[in-house]
């Protein structure tokens, strides 16, 4: 029964990170950029829930809507002034610029609010439900269905509506979509935005299971890169798949031997299928 519980955490925890993995994921697929600064968004996020709980008395949950709408407006502002810029340049320009911008929030972050680890206590989501002899955390729980609810609605977003359509469009063939009278400028801009609010509500919901600190977000962006590389880039499947395998991996990891064995889990995914199946899960192989 222990092994059994072990393992609904971790598949609660492979939730949210999809979440997170997905909103890199989708910046990924339209600009073919690796956004290095997505973990220090969802720090960002994080901490805003943290001050709006602890300061303001706001409710966690309430807090959400308030951090994605924040780091959509960031990402807009980080695309227009920087990321638009690197665009279809040589990846060596946008790893450079996407690391300086994460080492530059971790900065910021750090001096500001310093390297202390930070916790929301929220009362309602404190202990556990129990189910036919299975405890569920609250807070996992809650965060599970939060992050199940944000990214399926993404998904239903890029497949039934008009912007989604051409969100897919710019992702698959941007010279195509430009004459076929889709402003590809927009798109990235607003795609970007949709990324930064899904690593702020991933951050959120992290900061009601975990402790929050300006370093959480480089930890978070090799978890995202191991979902990705899994699943395979472009797939929201494999996105799921990928993140559910690694929250059950880290929790049995974590459960047989330490927590801190577990943290190095997701390099380990990383490499095995960088050297068995580089394409990942549901990703195609290219030719």
């Amino acid at each position: 029964m222990d092994i059994v519980q072990v393992v609904i955490s971790g598949i609660l925890l492979g939730g949210v990170y999809t979440l997170f993995a997905t909103g890199l994921n989708l910046i990924f697929g339209v600009m073919k950029i690796i956004n290095l600064g997505h973990g220090e968004l969802m720090m960002l996020g994080a901490y805003i829930t943290f001050f709006l709980s602890t300061s303001a008395g706001v409710n966690p949950l309430v807090s959400i809507p308030v951090a994605a709408i924040a780091m959509a407006v960031l990402g807009w502002i980080l695309q227009f002034a920087l990321v638009e810029r690197v665009v279809n340049q040589p990846a060596i320009n946008s790893l450079l610029l996407t690391f300086g911008l994460s080492t530059l929030m971790m900065g910021v972050a750090l001096n500001l609010w310093t390297s202390n680890f930070r916790s929301v206590i929220y009362e309602p989501l404190t202990g556990s439900w129990t189910i036919l002899t299975i405890s569920f955390s609250r807070s996992r729980l809650v965060a599970f269905f939060i992050a199940i609810l944000v990214t399926g609605g993404m998904w239903l977003f890029l497949k039934r509506s008009t912007f989604g359509k051409s969100i897919r469009a710019t992702s698959q063939h941007p010279q195509v979509a430009q004459l076929c009278g889709i402003d590809v400028r927009q798109v990235r801009f607003a795609t970007f935005a949709l990324g930064s609010a899904m690593a702020a509500v991933s951050g959120s919901l992290i900061a009601m299971i975990f402790t929050v600190s300006p370093e959480m977000g480089r930890m978070f962006i090799g978890k995202g890169f191991a979902i990705i590389v899994l699943g395979g880039l472009g797939s929201f499947a494999g996105a799921f798949l990928g993140a559910l395998i690694l929250g059950v991996s880290e929790t049995l990891t974590a459960f047989f031997t330490n927590t801190q064995i577990a943290e190095g889990v997701a390099y380990l995914i990383l490499l095995l299928v960088l050297v068995v199946r580089p394409s990942g899960l549901f990703g195609k192989a290219e030719e």
